[in-house]
């Protein structure tokens, strides 16, 4: 009873140094394994650095608490720190995904249905285990604390041996340290809680700002002299896909038949070497929408000017954003929105959950041919959003396998992840053939100059290195969550009439390039005069016949 009353009323002051070791040694596998792979791996030779970075950590997190160390402030602070942290590190070990602001942005932007896929038995499991049990044991402690000002000394004199601490072991271990922390910077962002809380901080302070008045783009922006003497419209279709990575293509060089359907089509010119601007959705899409460009490019700068379809539409287009997935975070705020993602029982496009995306076809060619004017429709596919890939396309469409059924990719066979990701892919490549076949027959029947464009807006992590997902920082990000498709089709109409070489366009497939050029291609391909287009970033400049 004795030793049970001493664990249950502990000295206060222990409790930072405590709750550091802890949230250093538990929440931290993913820190470690890195942070063991930059200094050496674990090797005697390495192991007094790697000790003495545990100390470090144990040593900081000490001094920030023990400046918090007070009756009513410790146990509340220490129970939702180990509460959230312990779902952050699950998501970090079970996902190999890293925390910056725009992670976070990903997470608050994704619809309920996606973010449920994300929670699990076994997240629930590691959640007990990590986060309640501790929670539940620090909210029945009673620590004794020093009456008044003197648990006020305490508390500073604790946090000034922990700074001097760890202010030694930094001047002893600095010269093995920096190298290591120089040459890998992604350790910044698996530190935990350090990482969520200053990624909660950046997302905040961008979402948090006094509203900006949008800034007009484009505003001198007519159709240049191709369309003088041609009375014939045009329909221009831009698929915007969902995670699909390059790697997966046939059509780039993968082993597997992913693209059957687009392989057979006359005149697809297919881009194979195209890096998105961001990892996510949340950053990409409203980046390369904008002219800005990945150098350029932030949250800000782009929700406080108007974007290329602003741009399409000055120049007198009529626009159509079709979204089956989570929205278009902001890019289509300003022309009509119709939103196809919602379930409809006996529509043989959806499941209970979700829509498939050949829902985003339905009506097409009857708005075409009914259609006025020149129109650019956008299509945003639900693709191969992770982490159910199974349910991202029809049962006829589960070529590969046997797939992974569960969103606890830990409990798969990365090859069955690869099957399930690799059938989303040919659904996407059955999608876009339905597409250009409905354009060509627009082509063909009504008179319509048609075109298609398809690109990701980001790739995705299938395991390799143990990376899964996407949403990484850019500056540590793999290339398979970077290289998208970028693929384009166009009827001889609208060759013709925009005097583009089929033959040059062909012979650019494996020039590099990126969603910086999306902004300005697709201004040039359809020859809108207006300051704001830059030529050099023009795709499709170089193979245009003089008028």
């Amino acid at each position: 009873m004795v030793k049970l009353d001493s664990f249950k009323r502990p000295n206060a002051a222990l409790l930072p140094l405590l709750a550091s070791a802890f949230i250093v040694g538990v929440y931290n596998q993913a820190f470690w394994k890195s942070f063991s792979s930059a200094t050496g791996g674990l090797t005697l030779a390495a192991f007094p650095v790697q000790a003495g970075m545990f100390l470090l950590l144990v040593l900081t997190f000490t001094a920030s608490l023990a400046t918090l160390n007070f009756r009513f402030s410790i146990k509340p602070l220490l129970i939702g720190l180990f509460l959230v942290t312990s779902l952050a590190s699950y998501f970090m070990n079970h996902y190999g995904v890293a925390i910056d602001w725009s992670m976070v942005q990903n997470i608050a932007e994704t619809d309920s249905r996606e973010s449920t896929e994300l929670f699990t038995v076994g997240m629930a499991f590691s959640f007990l285990i990590t986060g309640v049990i501790p929670a539940a044991i620090i909210a029945w402690l009673k620590p004794r604390f020093q009456p008044g000002r003197r648990q006020l000394s305490v508390n500073f004199a604790t946090a000034g041996v922990a700074v001097v601490g760890a202010g030694i072991l930094l001047m002893l271990m600095f010269k093995v340290l920096a190298p290591a922390l120089r040459e890998h910077r992604e350790l910044r962002f698996l530190l935990t809680p350090t990482n969520y809380i200053q990624a909660l901080n950046g997302y905040f302070k961008r979402k948090w700002k006094v509203p900006v008045v949008v800034a007009p783009l484009g505003r001198d922006a007519t159709k240049g002299v191709l369309w003088r003497g041609n009375t014939r419209r045009t329909v221009t279709v831009v698929v915007v896909g969902e995670t699909a990575r390059a790697a997966n293509f046939s059509l780039n060089g993968y082993s597997r038949l992913t693209n059957p359907e687009l392989s057979q089509v006359p005149d697809l010119v297919n881009f194979k070497n195209m890096q998105s601007c961001g990892t996510a959705t949340g950053i990409s899409l409203p980046c390369l929408f904008s002219p800005l460009g990945r150098e350029n490019y932030s949250a800000s700068r782009a929700q406080s000017q108007e974007g290329l379809l602003d741009v399409l539409q000055h120049a007198g287009f009529k626009l159509l954003w079709r979204d089956n997935n989570s929205g278009c975070k902001g890019v289509c705020d300003r022309v009509p929105y119709e939103d196809v993602s919602q379930p409809v029982a006996g529509d043989p496009f959806c499941n209970n959950e979700e829509c498939y995306d050949e829902r985003l076809l339905r009506g097409l060619p009857e708005q075409i041919r009914n259609g006025t004017g020149n129109m650019v429709i956008v299509l945003h596919q639900k693709g191969s959003h992770g982490p159910a890939y199974s349910k991202r396309y029809p049962q006829q469409f589960n070529v590969f396998g046997p797939v992974c059924t569960t969103i606890e990719l830990g409990k798969c066979t990365r090859q069955s992840i690869v099957d399930a990701y690799d059938n989303t892919i040919r659904y996407t490549d059955h999608v876009l053939k339905q597409a250009i076949d409905l354009l060509a027959q627009a082509a063909r029947d009504d008179g319509v100059d048609t075109a298609l464009m398809y690109f990701s807006d980001h790739g995705e992590s299938l395991g390799e290195n143990n990376f899964y997902l996407h949403g990484a920082p850019y500056v540590i990000s793999p290339p398979e969550q970077r290289a998208v498709p970028f693929m384009l089709w166009l009827s001889a109409g609208f060759r013709e009439r925009f005097k583009l070489d089929q033959r040059c366009l062909a012979a650019r497939v494996d020039q590099p390039f990126s969603h910086d050029n999306l902004f300005h291609s697709t201004l040039g391909m359809l020859n809108v005069s207006t300051a704001v287009y830059n030529p050099r970033l023009d795709i499709f400049n170089a193979c245009r016949h003089a008028p």
